[in-house]
């Protein structure tokens, strides 16, 4: 398991990185076809970079379990944890586009 908490590790720090570039304004790391329709870009910033900090923190969670053993159990709990992480965060991402973009595309 710590090979995957390493992993873990090495995908959530940059994407966490990204995720805080992006609520601090820096929209232009968001691809232009799903920015088309946003007329509040700083706040549609925010509330894009807070949706991928989620993703960030499961990965990084699952990491982090991921270090209490090599048992199937915390196996288990850990991608749990990534799945439930990973599906609150891309629907946070889903009601984000459709809020400030009207629409996912």
């Amino acid at each position: 398991m710590i090979l995957y908490s390493i992993i873990m590790f090495l995908t959530a720090i940059p994407m966490g990185a990204v995720s805080l570039a992006i609520y601090r304004g820096k929209t232009d790391l968001i691809h232009d076809y799903h920015q088309t329709k946003v007329t509040d870009p700083a706040a549609y910033g925010k509330a894009f970079g807070k949706a991928m900090l989620i993703v960030s923190a499961a990965l990084f969670l699952s990491g982090v379990i991921g270090l209490f053993g090599d048992s199937e159990m915390v196996a288990r709990i850990a991608v749990a944890v990534l799945f439930v992480g990973l599906t609150l965060g891309i629907a946070c991402i889903i009601a984000v586009q459709k809020k400030y973009n009207n629409g996912i595309f």
